[in-house]
């Protein structure tokens, strides 16, 4: 049964960037290395000269950590249902992603997530949270829906996951609401688009200006954007995939060093966990977490 709270929440995001007060996240029990796209591929083919390797214990504690900043925060966690053949579901990023209007539920290419969409569906529907849209022209996962500000959306595709048939169908939804909404393509090196730009705060994105094709920095910077930049380097392993938690405070991660060294001499509060588990897998920070509600703005 939802509790008053639950039943009578604004639930939805116009913004990507204010003070976050709930985020959907899932519980990593079932989670295991698996051959899941580039990332993760590159963990595992030099494995051999690195000696890396999975531990469940391990990532287990670092997502606990990750939950403790969260909650520190003020921030509500509400979580995906674990399930053994949905093993990677806890990445509550890509199965669907939020927006002023209701949850838009994706359509996942991978075959080993391809199922995920189930539990999502399951969590709004189970909280009364309203769904909005489904993908369903082309795949499409919600690490490419990244809302800039509220009436601009920057939507990205690599093939590989999602495709631009979605994301022009994802576009085109966001348009008949009467919002801003530009589809880029990406190198499939990052997987989607929170792997090149994320929103930080008002009118200032978190990106790898390299890796961006000139025409996309170009209109950003005509709707009056600012950069902080990060390197290849560090964006190749998820720098970029942060979350803003508002009120001049970040979520980001060890390793990212040089960016959080810029975010502090920004005024930024940086909290820089050990995630190493989870972006050797496949996914940073931002990759597991969908905000349900932020202050608007």
């Amino acid at each position: 049964m939802l509790d008053a709270a639950t039943s009578t929440k604004n639930w939805g995001i116009n913004n990507d960037y204010a003070v976050l007060t709930d985020v959907l996240l899932g519980k990593p029990e079932y989670y295991r290395w698996v051959e899941a796209g580039p990332l993760i591929g590159r963990t595992m083919a030099n494995a051999h000269k690195t000696g890396i390797k999975f531990d469940l214990q391990t990532a287990m504690s670092q997502h606990a950590e990750m939950v403790s900043i969260y909650e520190e925060n003020g921030v509500t966690c509400h979580y995906l249902e674990p399930d053994e053949a949905l093993h990677r579901n806890f990445f509550a990023r890509d199965s669907s992603a939020m927006t002023p209007w209701g949850a838009l539920i994706c359509h996942m290419q991978l075959k080993v997530r391809r199922a995920d969409y189930v539990s999502a569906i399951r969590f709004y529907q189970e909280r009364d949270i309203p769904i909005w849209k489904f993908a369903t022209a082309g795949h499409f996962e919600g690490g490419d829906f990244v809302i800039l500000e509220p009436g601009k959306v920057l939507i990205g595709y690599c093939g590989e996951r999602s495709e631009k048939e979605g994301a022009e169908q994802v576009a085109e939804f966001v348009r008949k609401e009467g919002w801003e909404a530009i589809t880029a393509p990406i190198s499939r090196e990052f997987v989607h688009m929170d792997g090149l730009v994320v929103p930080l705060a008002a009118k200032l994105l978190v990106a790898c200006v390299d890796a961006l094709e000139p025409w996309i920095v170009e209109q950003l910077d005509h709707w009056g954007f600012d950069f902080v930049d990060v390197s290849y380097r560090e964006a190749r392993n998820l720098g970029v995939n942060l979350v803003a938690l508002g009120g001049d405070k970040v979520l980001s991660m060890k390793g990212a060093d040089e960016l959080n060294a810029k975010m502090r001499a920004l005024g930024f509060k940086v909290y820089d966990p050990d995630m190493s588990m989870f972006t050797l897998g496949g996914g940073g920070v931002h990759c597991l977490c969908q905000a349900l509600c932020r202050e608007d703005v």
